[in-house]
């Protein structure tokens, strides 16, 4: 592929950690385009195998007016072959337990897969389309697949830089209590088993990355999200202002996401708040166990083994559109 590399911010972690918000923010600035969980374009997109598989301007994948000209770049009498061909490669090649397999190639330890190749070439190539379609400062990639984002650290054709997200998992625990139009429930303690897993895997990979890996906390950029937001520019080579305001707030529009949470799909004045109503909403039972699988990681981001049952702060933040939900957002 001839060109600069591609910039590409890539979002990793477990579900339900703020990906949304903190892209469809980005999104807002000239020359970024939030593509939400990229990783599902082909399953999704042009499969339609996949729940919540609108594009984020609220149209069908393939009749958007991004994902179509990105899709068409294949014979369209190729494109269902294509996508198989690449959810097949992505179930044996870049799963969360492929992770170190994915990391030994990039450092040279290994060859590099049957496949592996040719799914990167892929990705690669939609992120090239993508840029040259309004992302050619920064795309914005929240698919969260660890193995994923190791593999793309070795591709030279990409300016690859890791975020890593985490949230307190009794957060992420409350959010997949109950069954959604595009999710299914989870208990506690298996959500926050996965929680321990995609953070492990995430860590891997930013101890890899090195200066390309950046943490953050779903509670920081809650907290205090001028400066959060600011800070995730820094660390993806953009020197641009946070367009969230001191308040907090900030309108949102169009996006082209693929996937994720359904918020993604609102407009309007946002204000960004904290919302701590896990700790309320969940039974002490609950909270018990969805803590102690988490035990290993919880004091390393901050998070109190045993929390308080007061909520600090929470409920619906305001805007003058539609707002989002903080708490509910990955």
């Amino acid at each position: 592929m001839t060109g600069p590399p591609a910039r590409v911010l890539y979002i990793t972690g477990w579900m339900r950690s703020g990906s949304t918000l903190l892209g469809n923010v980005l999104n807002e600035l000239p020359g970024v385009r939030h593509v939400g969980e990229l990783h599902f374009l082909w399953r999704n997109g042009v499969l339609g195998a996949g729940t919540n598989s609108t594009c984020g301007c609220g149209q069908p994948l393939t009749r958007c007016s991004l994902w179509s000209e990105v899709l068409a770049a294949p014979p369209a009498r190729t494109a269902e072959a294509t996508a198989h061909r690449t959810v097949d490669l992505q179930r044996s090649l870049v799963r969360t337990r492929h992770t170190r397999a994915r990391l030994a190639e990039v450092r040279g330890e290994r060859s590099a897969a049957p496949g592996l190749t040719e799914l990167l070439d892929r990705s690669a190539a939609v992120y090239h389309r993508v840029a040259a379609l309004g992302g050619e400062r920064l795309v914005v990639d929240g698919s969260k697949c660890p193995a994923e984002a190791a593999a793309l650290l070795g591709r030279a054709d990409l300016d690859v830089r890791v975020l890593h997200m985490v949230r307190d998992p009794r957060a992420t625990a409350l959010s997949y209590r109950g069954a959604k139009a595009y999710i299914d429930p989870m208990s506690p303690a298996r959500s926050s088993g996965y929680w321990t897993a995609f953070n492990l895997a995430s860590e891997r990979v930013g101890r890899a990355a090195g200066d390309r890996y950046l943490r953050v906390r779903h509670e920081d950029l809650c907290a205090r999200p001028r400066e959060t937001v600011a800070e995730v520019l820094r660390f993806a080579g953009l020197e641009d202002e946070s367009p969230v305001d001191g308040s907090g707030r900030i309108p949102l529009g169009v996006n082209h996401t693929v996937t994720g949470n359904p918020d993604r799909l609102r407009r309007g004045a946002t204000r960004i708040r904290p919302d701590d109503r896990w700790r309320t909403a969940l039974s002490a039972a609950d909270i018990a166990a969805a803590t102690v699988p988490a035990l290993p990681l919880l004091s390393r981001y901050g998070y109190p083994a045993a929390p308080s049952r007061t909520a600090v702060r929470g409920g619906e933040p305001y805007g003058a559109a539609a707002p989002l939900r903080p708490g509910g957002l990955r």
